[in-house]
């Protein structure tokens, strides 16, 4: 296999906001540490509750001063994807098309900051994912749907009705599917009704812009 498609790791980009969070949590103990001690008749609890929430600060500027932490990986079966809330995963025979999204206004098409991709088969990808994934990605990817809806002169659907459908969904293979994945299942297929594509990947994940990330999909795909 071509070195340029071995398994490949992508981690968010390091922030310099974890440094600023680890040392001014730390200023933050000591300071309230200094007035309870020059300062007597600052009450306790008062001084204690500075204390635990510069503490709190500073652990979590010191976690994330650890590095960046993993959100995809690309091997040459699939690609994957990693939170704290789990994760996703979708194999290159079932990715039809990736490519950086866009949304059309009068014949013009603005690139947004997203990655689209579009599957072959919605159940594989539904029945698979993780239900706290799912949830997130209805609510963070609604904006897309909104963005596409309005710019759309004649929408074939009122928005109310299409941001959370829980209509039960029909698999190709005939699976139906019901509640939580059905709603995503009915998302996908909105979305790809809008925009093309059945779900999105936020630049926010990524170590790259969205369109060297798709770039970067796009052999993969094409490999597999």
């Amino acid at each position: 296999m071509d070195n340029e498609l071995e398994t490949r790791y992508i981690k968010q980009p390091f922030s310099l906001a974890s440094s600023g969070m680890y040392a001014g949590g730390l200023v933050g103990v000591v300071l309230a540490a200094l007035l309870g001690f020059f300062f007597p008749i600052i009450s306790a609890p008062a001084i204690a509750i500075l204390v635990l929430m510069a503490g709190m600060l500073a652990l979590l500027g010191y976690k994330y001063q650890q590095g960046p932490e993993l959100t995809f990986t690309l091997t040459f079966m699939h690609l994957q994807f990693h939170s704290h809330q789990g994760g996703w995963l979708a194999r290159w025979k079932n990715i039809d098309r990736i490519a950086q999204a866009s949304v059309g206004n009068d014949g013009w098409y603005q690139p947004l900051p997203w990655v689209g991709i579009r599957l072959k088969d919605y159940g594989e990808f539904v029945e698979a994912i993780c239900p706290r994934v799912a949830s997130k990605i209805l609510i963070e990817q609604r904006i897309l749907l909104v963005m596409a809806h309005r710019n759309m002169a004649d929408p074939p659907y009122q928005l109310e009705d299409i941001l959370f459908d829980d209509t039960p969904f029909i698999t190709p293979s005939g699976q139906v599917l019901k509640g939580l994945q059905a709603m995503l299942a009915n998302r996908m297929r909105y979305n790809r009704a809008f925009l093309g594509y059945d779900f999105f990947i936020s630049e926010d994940f990524l170590d790259r812009p969205a369109a060297d990330f798709a770039g970067l999909a796009r052999r993969y795909l094409a490999a597999a």
